[in-house]
């Protein structure tokens, strides 16, 4: 099942996303994948056409100021956690997603558990990996120094900060094919980094935080959390406190995963991730 690329304007914003379609009629929900910190679609691309060949629409868009969406200056977007929101309900309407699973990884992820909390009636189940889900998840310092004041600029601009965050962060080599994809926004233009920059200082992660802990205790709908245990930067104990806290929701653990499952472990997620999206839910 082949991936296509396409972009779309919405509120005078250009989305880049990446699709793969079912071949025939399906009845299952599509799937929405949204990526974190520093990554963009890409990081999707072993997930999204497995769900594509059971017969699901897979849509994974590249954030506002990320990979090949529009890199706004802040003057024009603020980069906060309501501004990609309402950036992604444009998007979503646009894509005329009524009722969809949501898929989210990683710190900017968060973004769309508020999306989802804010609007529960489109949400058909939800799997979160490796997702800052607690107000005892805290911005990590090799992120939080991007946002520093001088120093923040000069780091963002530097296209290594991609190699070094992801295999960082995933705790494994990531090979040059697939870093020449995610470098290549930073090598184009400066703004990438300049986007970068002021989502790590408005990413307001403690209020976030607090929406989020407190929101998912009334939540309805099916969650698989799949985790990756040598996550450097969050640990499980964030996502077992969720799991016992929030109804409905099952925890896998992932051996030997880092913060970026998507990117190496694609086959282990997709156990549990395929059967869980072919759940029908109770619209």
């Amino acid at each position: 099942m082949s991936i296509t690329e396409h972009k779309i304007n919405v509120d005078s914003l250009e989305w880049f996303y990446r699709e793969s379609l079912p071949i025939g009629r399906s009845d299952l929900a599509p799937v929405l994948l949204l990526h974190g910190l520093v990554s963009q679609s890409y990081s999707w691309r072993n997930i999204i056409p497995a769900l594509a060949n059971q017969g699901t629409r897979a849509i994974a868009p590249d954030w506002i100021g990320y990979g090949f969406s529009a890199k706004p200056e802040k003057r024009d977007f603020a980069y906060t956690p309501d501004a990609f929101i309402t950036a992604l309900e444009g998007f979503i309407k646009a894509l005329e997603l009524e009722h969809f699973s949501l898929v989210v990884q990683g710190f900017l992820g968060s973004v769309g558990l508020q999306y989802a909390l804010r609007h529960p009636e489109q949400i058909a189940n939800l799997a979160i990996l490796n997702t800052p889900i607690s107000t005892a998840a805290k911005l990590p310092w090799k992120i939080k120094q991007m946002g520093l004041p001088l120093a923040g600029e000069v780091i963002t601009q530097d296209p290594l900060l991609v190699d070094r965050t992801l295999e960082g962060g995933s705790r494994y080599r990531i090979g040059d094919k697939d870093l020449d994809i995610y470098r290549k926004p930073f090598l184009t233009a400066s703004s990438s980094g300049r986007s970068l920059l002021a989502s790590i200082r408005n990413l307001q992660l403690d209020s976030a935080m607090t929406e989020i802990q407190s929101g998912f205790k009334e939540w309805q709908q099916p969650i698989l959390i799949q985790w990756g245990m040598i996550d450097p930067w969050l640990p499980v104990d964030i996502a077992e406190n969720f799991t016992n806290s929030v109804p409905n929701t099952e925890l896998i653990k992932l051996n030997n995963v880092g913060h970026y499952p998507q990117e190496h472990y694609h086959e282990a997620i997709l156990q549990d991730l395929l059967p869980f999206v072919r759940r029908k839910d109770a619209h």
